[in-house]
């Protein structure tokens, strides 16, 4: 299975992704000018990446293919926690893993609970325990 596919930059529209040197990060901003006398259009897309918050900035033509990260959402039940970490077993697949649990989940956190996970890139992040 590809880890990515490709979209054109025209496509491009703010909450989607957008692979940003191979890095994984959601559109906040596209911005795009108008084509001149001897070139297409030129779009500017700032993104954060989903996995570590860097801000990123992609100049590209409008009519070029861009690289879109598949992201995966799956739902995990937490099975354990030690610190910020959780051991979480996959709703579907019954595969058993730890992931860091961000700070702002800690307090929410308990054994039992499910939570939702985003994958992208063989990278895996928790993004809200329900």
């Amino acid at each position: 299975m590809s880890e990515k596919i490709f979209s054109s930059a025209k496509e491009l529209k703010v909450g989607k992704y957008v692979l940003i040197d191979d890095i994984p990060c959601r559109i906040v901003d596209v911005e795009s000018s108008k084509p001149g006398k001897h070139g297409a259009a030129k779009m500017r897309v700032t993104a954060m990446g989903i996995f570590d918050g860097q801000k990123k900035t992609l100049l590209t033509p409008s009519d070029q293919d861009v690289e879109v990260p598949i992201i995966e959402r799956k739902n995990v039940q937490l099975m354990s926690i030690s610190g910020k970490t959780a051991q979480v077993m996959d709703a579907e697949s019954y595969e058993m893993y730890d992931i860091e649990v961000p700070d702002e989940l800690i307090p929410n956190a308990a054994a039992g609970k499910e939570a939702e996970v985003l994958q992208a890139m063989g990278r895996r992040k928790m993004e809200r325990i329900k």
